[in-house]
């Protein structure tokens, strides 16, 4: 019997070795330095901006990243377009409604097309995508880079351990698809937005 319970728990510890490596990294950036950006190549006014209320966590293990999970938010208010007319009609509610729909989404269900090579792992991140109360299933093309041992250094305190996992991606929504004034104003906003990521998250030590 003792034998039989001893050979289970090897069992049970090796199952669950997997979920024991993957590590939560928080995408609230101390530094606040984390931002989206996007773009809208319009006829008459192309538009830039960024968006830089990012919160969220992923879990990441560089031995298995296909079971790669998470979620980014994104505040809606903390987009921002170098023209201040502008910006307050982008958080009207006759566009993103900033007040009616606060967060911006994106649930990470799991990663394929993998291809890992060192501390970098290219991959198509498959998830929802939510903005203005809608959600789309989306594919992003990620590049993730996993920094062992380099958050003290990033924050400047080199006696804190921890890991770092930066995310880079480009893909593009539809305006029309989210609801967001459909085939209106496409001289001077582009119904494609492309959207650029490029941000940190930090898996310190306790």
């Amino acid at each position: 019997m003792r034998k039989t319970l001893l050979s289970f728990g090897t069992v049970a510890a090796l199952l669950a070795a997997p979920l024991q490596a993957a590590v939560e990294f928080d995408f609230k950036d101390p530094k606040g330095v984390n931002a989206i950006s996007f773009h809208l190549d319009s006829l008459l006014e192309p538009i830039a901006g960024t968006a830089s209320g990012i919160t969220g966590t992923v879990h990441f293990d560089p031995a298995n990243p296909a079971a790669t999970k998470g979620k980014i938010h994104v505040a809606t208010n903390s987009l921002t377009v170098p023209n201040s007319t502008m910006e307050e009609h982008l958080h009207s509610d006759g566009w993103l409604d900033a007040a009616g729909y606060p967060q911006i989404k994106f649930e990470i269900t799991g990663l394929d097309h993998i291809e890992s090579d060192g501390n970098t792992t290219k991959a198509h991140a498959s998830g929802s995508f939510t903005l203005k109360g809608v959600t789309k299933e989306v594919t992003v093309p990620v590049t993730l880079t996993h920094l062992k041992g380099a958050f003290g250094k990033r924050v400047n305190k080199p006696e804190i351990g921890g890991d770092l996992l930066v995310v880079r991606g480009e893909f593009s929504i539809s305006r029309t698809d989210f609801g967001i004034r459909p085939g209106q104003n496409e001289d001077k906003v582009a119904d494609q937005i492309d959207l650029t990521i490029a941000i940190v998250g930090g898996a310190p030590n306790a």
